[in-house]
């Protein structure tokens, strides 16, 4: 165990100014914490201070200057591409008078899905308490309002909560593989109405001569990335006025860590049309980037539900992370599945309003969770 009186922190506006290679030896296999991904998002521009997403990472080293702690970090001037909603608290700490932007926010930016925040030499639990100090202190000694730390893992959140941090308690639906040895396997365990109803949907969806093909690696050629990116500018106009990622982004992904990255490219008469793009890491099918230009019934579900968990099946994966909200998912056997986040309030009277929602709301989810089990499209008992 390295001693505290031996680590030195830093914060480091440039996550290339970190070399590579240590950072990945402490960041594990998901792919979303691989320095690559986390540089793609800066070299873009997509990440930036301007884009209210200022690089603020923070590192821990030994007396021999060796890193063995990290936590990606970020100033934001805004509560955008998060997934972990805090608006409300922003609203209620400025009509009180107070300043919630800036704000430091540890997680990766425009993705919600789990992983660890606390990267740590031999997932150390000290070095991880020293990083959750290092988190705290940072926003009193920047004097802003908070830091925070989504979809976190739940040991992680465990230690934060031991370390003062409040713990929110938020809501994913996740499918999981059951030893299946085909897609016809998982249909088996539902019931025979959702059997029916999940066949008849992916039936559905390739009709109109539509083929769904799995690429990865150097698969995905250049043409393949424009024809994705002009899917995801539609989704993204839609759904949140302008798309966070642009074109640089996915292309420089797809050149430095293509063995992560599947792409369901959706063609009609062999033009794309939708595309569906996934990263794999640790076991695990992270559904994250969907987009089409042409709208056919039931494609959305067919390439973003059936076709993951088909890949899941095929390669031996463990777990579909399918992306934030969308109780949809469930008839299409994706489980409530519990996400956490740490929150760090510098105001002490905040903190407390902060704690006595997160209490109520903790309750809300859990109830809600129950709920939703029942209603799975499972063969009961």
């Amino acid at each position: 165990m390295v001693k505290a009186t031996e680590l030195k922190l830093e914060l480091i506006p440039d996550i290339n100014e970190i070399p590579a290679r240590d950072w990945n030896t402490l960041a594990g296999s998901n792919p979303f914490v691989n320095h690559a991904f986390l540089a793609a998002l800066e070299t873009s521009g997509s990440v930036a201070a301007e884009t209210g997403w200022q690089p603020y990472h923070m590192c821990l080293r030994d007396e021999d200057s060796i890193l063995v702690g990290a936590v990606p970090l970020y100033v934001k001037s805004h509560s955008y591409g998060e997934y972990v909603f805090d608006h409300a608290w922003a609203n209620a700490y400025e009509n009180a008078g107070g300043s919630y932007y800036p704000k430091l926010q540890s997680s990766i930016p425009f993705t919600p899905v789990t992983g660890p925040r606390l990267l740590a030499k031999d997932n150390d639990t000290h070095i991880k308490s020293q990083l959750l100090l290092g988190v705290a202190a940072a926003a009193e000694k920047l004097s802003i309002s908070s830091s925070h730390l989504t979809f976190i893992e739940d040991t992680e959140a465990k230690l934060a909560e031991e370390n003062g941090f409040l713990v929110r308690h938020t809501q994913q639906f996740h499918w999981q593989n059951d030893g299946y040895d085909t897609f016809d396997d998982f249909l088996q365990d539902l019931s025979s109405r959702k059997r029916k109803q999940i066949r008849k949907e992916r039936r559905t969806a390739t009709e109109n001569g539509i083929t769904i093909r799995w690429l990865q690696g150097a698969d995905i050629t250049d043409a393949h990335w424009d024809a994705f990116f002009e899917f995801y500018l539609d989704t993204g106009a839609r759904k949140w006025g302008q798309p966070y990622l642009n074109k640089e982004f996915f292309q420089t992904i797809g050149k430095t860590m293509p063995g992560s990255i599947v792409l369901f490219l959706c063609e009609r008469d062999g033009n794309p049309i939708a595309g569906a793009l996934n990263l794999i890491g640790g076991g695990t099918l992270y559904g994250r980037y969907w987009g089409c230009i042409e709208d056919h019934p039931c494609l959305h579900f067919e390439a973003c539900y059936y076709q993951a968990i088909d890949y899941a099946v095929k390669h031996g994966l463990k777990t579909v992370e399918a992306g934030a909200q969308g109780e949809h998912k469930l008839a299409r056997g994706y489980v409530p599945t519990t996400t956490y986040s740490a929150h760090w309030i510098v105001n002490e009277g905040f903190r407390d309003a902060v704690a006595n929602f997160l209490r109520q709301e903790k309750h809300q989810v859990a109830f809600e969770a129950k709920i939703l089990s029942k209603h799975t499209p499972f063969k009961k008992g």
